[in-house]
């Protein structure tokens, strides 16, 4: 970016109230430069005021008035990056969620949010998420990333998961959130975290999946492979309620985990700072279409009441099992099944 002034003034403000990447706010303290290309970080530090540390300047309350060039995704806060600070790529629902659960786990933490358009950043914004774009540079790495994006917004899934890679300075955990559809397993059967996968080649779908683990893996990063996430309004359930008819077969076996669980699982594996693992997210209890739909029904939870599945073929599903990640990892479910989740809201 090119600059037009010869002199920046650069003001770094003690915060109010966060309310955006920059906050017009009180208590400033003005600086001269007559090289607005130099980083923040630099001047503050030669100027003998800031005798303290100042790592808890975040990005959202530094302000550059002229037209000083600044990046986004923390570029102003150039090496101001705390040991605790994530990065989410893809801070969706499942992403918001694990912001929560960090931020309780490290209160005094930053939090980034990587996204596609800026559709969201305002609601980021008020959850103390610094957001920025997919094709922004940042200049600095971070010492926890996890890549909550789904494959349906890429046409290169496995390159974004090796970009966010780049991401990380490998000191604390990077986590790739995947999904239990590469187990090659369709008879309805048993899978837990040792069943092969499905070969390369055979499925488009879960070809991509296996290509971003790879990745993954071979940067030193984990992988969560995730049954199916709901909520009260979202997941396979509320789909069907909202169709009432299905055309589907009502025997396919689903395996099921609620979003604060997949959240609090994500936390877990990454305050571990492992290695090159994979886990699997489930709750331990797969149910029948028909059984999460009679459920539905029973539980008077819904509006709308589900009338039938329709569907007398097609592929069946799988019977997931997770009692070796749940060992290693000393996590367990808030939420053990389906039926308890509708039992306490």
């Amino acid at each position: 970016m090119e600059t037009t002034a010869c002199f920046t003034t650069i003001s770094v403000c003690w915060p109010q109230k966060r309310i955006g990447h920059f906050s017009n706010v009180s208590n400033c303290t003005g600086f001269l430069s007559s090289n607005p290309s130099k980083s923040l970080s630099s001047s503050l530090f030669k100027n003998s005021i800031f005798g303290t540390r100042v790592s808890s300047l975040m990005a959202t309350n530094l302000q550059v008035s002229g037209n000083a060039p600044i990046e986004d995704l923390g570029s102003s806060s150039s090496g101001l990056i705390g040991e605790h600070d994530l990065l989410i790529v893809g801070p969706g629902v499942l992403g918001r969620l694990v912001a929560e659960k960090w931020r309780e786990e490290h209160p005094g933490c930053q939090i980034y949010g990587q996204t596609v358009t800026t559709d969201h950043h305002d609601e980021l914004i008020k959850m103390g998420i610094t957001p920025s774009l997919k094709e922004t540079n940042a200049r600095h790495k971070f010492p926890y990333v996890i890549f909550c994006a789904p494959p349906s917004r890429t046409s290169d899934y496995p390159g974004d998961v090796s970009v966010a890679a780049t991401s990380w300075n490998g000191e604390g955990s990077f986590l790739f959130t995947s999904s239990s559809a590469p187990y090659d397993c369709n008879d309805n059967g048993p899978c837990d975290e040792e069943t092969p996968v499905v070969p390369i080649g055979r499925s488009p779908r879960t070809d991509v999946l296996l290509k971003a683990e790879k990745v993954v893996l071979e940067f030193g990063g984990c992988v969560l492979r995730l049954a199916g996430l709901y909520k009260a309004g979202r997941g396979a359930h509320a789909y069907w309620l909202d169709k009432g008819t299905v055309e589907t077969r009502p025997d396919h076996i689903l395996n099921l985990i609620h979003y604060e669980d997949a959240a609090s699982l994500s936390v877990v594996i990454l305050k571990k700072k492992l290695r090159g693992r994979i886990f699997l997210g489930c709750d331990n209890h797969p149910l029948s279409r028909q059984e999460v739909m009679d459920l539905v029904n029973r539980s008077e939870k819904f509006s709308k009441k589900f009338e039938k599945f329709t569907g007398t073929d097609g592929p069946l599903g799988k019977r997931l099992n997770n009692s070796r990640t749940r060992e290693e990892l000393g996590w367990e479910p808030k939420y053990g099944s389906f039926a308890e989740f509708l039992e306490k809201i």
